[in-house]
């Protein structure tokens, strides 16, 4: 399964990660989201606990002692192996090796931010380069359309 990266353009990362965390989430999977830095992720806590009812996702922040139960968990560094899928933002690392070790990999960036935007091609180039298939998803008017494939 290739890495999927997702240029992110008219909506907020909370929108997409709550919608690509649900739809794995239905299939039984456990999701690792890495981020870089822990007050981003404590926003990102926040914000999916702020869902409501009707789109509240189980999650849960590392460090605590029920961390392998917690359907999605937030985290700055990698777990290991035991999850279905990674979910990595704000340019958090992801190994190439972890391709073939778990169901999907997603990387989303932020498409008005350069830095961003940098750092997602350095993560496609590692990733390519290292034996990893890749797909490029970009927002257009409100749909996903894939613009490249390695």
């Amino acid at each position: 399964m290739p890495a999927l990266f997702y240029h992110l353009l008219d909506s907020p990362l909370e929108e997409v990660a709550t919608t690509l965390l649900t739809r794995a989430l239905a299939q039984g999977w456990q999701i690792e989201l890495r981020g870089r830095d822990p007050a981003r992720m404590a926003w990102l806590d926040d914000r999916l606990w702020l869902g409501g009812d009707e789109s509240f996702l189980p999650h849960g922040v590392a460090g605590g002692p029920h961390d392998a139960l917690q359907p999605v968990l937030l985290t700055t560094s990698p777990q290991g192996a035991g999850r279905q899928a990674v979910m990595a933002i704000d340019g958090a690392q992801v190994a190439p090796e972890e391709i073939a070790t778990h169901e999907r990999i997603w990387i989303l960036f932020d498409g008005h931010d350069t830095l961003a935007v940098e750092r997602a091609r350095e993560q496609w180039r590692e990733l390519t380069a290292g034996g990893a298939a890749a797909q490029y998803w970009r927002e257009e008017n409100g749909r996903w359309e894939k613009k490249a494939q390695s």
